[in-house]
């Protein structure tokens, strides 16, 4: 009897130990035991560069997980996965990059993907290849990576990040579209903004330099001479009769800004400047572009919409234009919208 009545006892003061656990932890915002867990990812995606994680993320929704491989500042180009990034890549459930070269380092990887059994989506070469600049001109050209540059190009990628997420997953071929849509709407209005400040740069201000020929798709839409004193791939190294070609042509047409690149050295940028002065021609920085890389996560810069939207009211502010100091929507230097500061 002394034993059964212990046990109670004990019973007892277990429970009510529990109770005022529950009490203290719902006192500090913990949740209750019995509180829903947070429900599963759909699946699991990785992009390579931000600007295909954006749209993919854009499209897929709040219920598939999407992370980028390739962060703010680094040159995708030249990127090599490292041991850990091969992990990201081989527990994701379906692989997105870029292609058309961009991660050129990456070729090896893609590979060892496929044949894991995993699939591996190159969105930009899903779109119409009338749509693909090519560097030269002949059809056997490197062709052009850079398609973001063009937001009515990356309404074409969106879609095909659309057909991609219905090709791997059916039943949320619904939902994909919808967002596309959506998402689209938004890319397009990023273009009006574009096309408007763009064209109050005066015409004969209409050349862009910057560190590398990341924007011949920015150029062809808004009527902008494009110089890059590297080539489409940072890989090709400017040389000096590069250099000295660019310095006399921004001294004769008195060009008043060039550009540096977040994924870029500044090197060549700055032997443009000192060339340019030592021939009479002051010409500033105007500004450092997103090129191959978008901004820091958790910012504005870091979307899509806001690296294009930096881009382009930097460009018309430098080259003589007028733009909102803090562009499109007042956002420009802000979190982004639903991200902890």
């Amino acid at each position: 009897m002394l034993r059964q009545t212990l046990r109670i006892s004990l019973a007892l003061t277990l429970f009510a130990a529990a109770l005022v656990g529950c009490g203290e932890r719902e006192r500090a915002g913990a949740p209750a035991s019995d509180a829903p867990a947070a429900a599963e990812p759909r699946f699991r995606a990785v992009a390579t560069v931000a600007m295909i994680g954006d749209a993919v993320r854009a499209v897929a929704g709040d219920d598939v997980e999407v992370e980028s491989l390739i962060g703010p500042g680094v040159d995708p180009h030249l990127f090599r996965p490292t041991s850990t990034d091969m992990q990201r890549l081989l527990r994701a459930d379906v692989v997105f990059a870029n292609g058309l070269q961009l991660e050129g380092k990456m070729l090896e990887t893609f590979a060892k993907i496929a044949e894991s059994g995993k699939k591996v989506y190159f969105l930009a070469e899903r779109v119409n290849p009338a749509l693909v600049m090519r560097d030269g001109e002949s059809a056997d050209s490197p062709p052009d990576p850079h398609l973001w540059m063009d937001p009515l190009a990356w309404v074409a990628v969106t879609a095909a990040a659309r057909d991609a997420l219905g090709d791997f997953d059916r039943i949320g071929s619904p939902t994909y579209t919808r967002h596309a849509d959506e998402y689209t709407e938004k890319v397009r209005a990023l273009h009006e903004y574009a096309k408007g400040v763009l064209s109050t740069v005066p015409p004969d201000r209409r050349v862009l330099v910057t560190s590398h020929d990341a924007f011949g798709y920015f150029g062809a839409r808004y009527g902008f001479e494009v110089v890059g004193i590297q080539g489409i791939s940072t890989e090709s190294e400017a040389g000096l009769r590069d250099i000295q070609r660019i310095v006399d042509m921004i001294v004769e047409r008195k060009v008043p800004a060039v550009f540096t690149e977040s994924t870029v050295s500044d090197r060549s940028i700055r032997a443009i400047i000192e060339g340019a002065r030592a021939k009479g021609h002051s010409v500033a920085i105007g500004g450092t572009l997103f090129s191959d890389a978008m901004g820091p996560a958790g910012t504005y810069e870091g979307t899509y919409l806001g690296m294009i939207d930096h881009n382009v009211t930097t460009i018309a502010r430098a080259l003589g234009g007028t733009a909102p100091e803090r562009g499109m929507a007042g956002r420009l230097g802000a979190p982004r919208a639903g991200a902890r500061e």
